[in-house]
């Protein structure tokens, strides 16, 4: 219970903050900076060494790939057959695929499966969202908003140098061995910072307006997100039979909501951005209670 207060808590003050302009506006982005180059890394050497090599490695990866590739399909038709505009149809090409599987997943998972539970969603996040992030996102925002040329040379760049992913390869390097109790203590404080900063990162950022000809749109990719991920989820572990932890911890980071990342995206290439900051804001609240849902069906 006292980790759900601490993200209510921590995401309140956040929107608090926003609304008292009690910081500066690049605030969210330097927060989300320190947990990129600091605390997330620091999680990762952490918890990645002390997983054992098993085929259970290879759950979130699948499931990862496997659900943003098929709502990418599914938002695309869904889009053309409801004649949404190129610039919504791009909005949610990037809004409705990317979850926010690390700022507001791990403190979820966390919450619902204690800290065992993050070396799979270290995996589900950096060797799923964040590569697909990097190479999809590119993708679609040159196809829908022109802004810039594909080149493999420059995606391959951000994911070798990304330091969480530099972390993750670290980390699967030192796998069977036993960090010094110095070190295991210095990186359990840079991690614990990742909570309260992500969340109150994410308070800052949280807008709520929603524009009366984006509803449709909105609630599409809404049920798409949270509902029919989750659902694609659960059949790929169902139909490959797993279970236990991995899978639990997938399904839940395929409900998780809309990544911020992949609105400021499609906000800053013009594609619909209020629609965007409504599809983010809210998916942060329904989303408590659709994982929250998906927790107990799994228990």
């Amino acid at each position: 219970m006292e980790n759900f207060i601490l993200i209510i808590l921590c995401i309140g003050l956040g929107y608090l903050f926003q609304i008292l302009k009690a910081f500066p506006g690049n605030t969210p982005e330097i927060l989300n900076k320190f947990v990129i180059y600091i605390s997330m890394p620091a999680m990762i050497l952490l918890e990645i060494p002390t997983m054992n090599i098993s085929l259970t490695m290879i759950i979130p990866i699948v499931i990862a790939w496997s659900v943003m590739s098929i709502t990418a399909v599914i938002t695309f038709y869904v889009s053309r057959w409801l004649e949404f505009t190129k610039e919504v149809t791009g909005a949610l090409m990037l809004v409705t695929v990317l979850g926010n599987t690390s700022f507001l997943g791990i403190p979820l998972i966390n919450a619902y499966y204690g800290q065992e539970a993050m070396a799979y969603l270290l995996i589900y996040d950096q060797l799923g969202t964040f590569i697909f992030l990097i190479s999809y996102a590119t993708f679609v925002l040159t196809l829908y908003s022109g802004s810039g040329k594909t080149n493999f040379k420059i995606i391959t760049i951000k994911v070798v140098t990304f330091p969480p992913f530099l972390s993750l390869i670290v980390g699967l390097l030192l796998m069977g061995t036993t960090l010094s109790p110095m070190v295991i203590h210095i990186l359990k404080i840079f991690s614990n910072t990742i909570v309260p900063l992500v969340l109150v990162a994410v308070g800052l950022q949280l807008q709520f307006k929603i524009p009366a000809h984006d509803i449709k749109p909105f609630f599409v990719s809404s049920f798409i997100k949270l509902i029919i991920g989750p659902a694609i989820a659960f059949l790929i572990c169902f139909i490959f039979g797993w279970s236990g932890l991995p899978a639990k911890v997938s399904i839940i980071e395929a409900a998780m909501p809309a990544m911020i990342t992949a609105g400021a995206m499609a906000s800053m290439a013009g594609l619909a951005p209020r629609l965007c900051s409504a599809i983010v804001g809210y998916g942060i609240i329904f989303s408590f209670a659709t994982t929250g849902a998906l927790y107990f069906m799994m228990q």
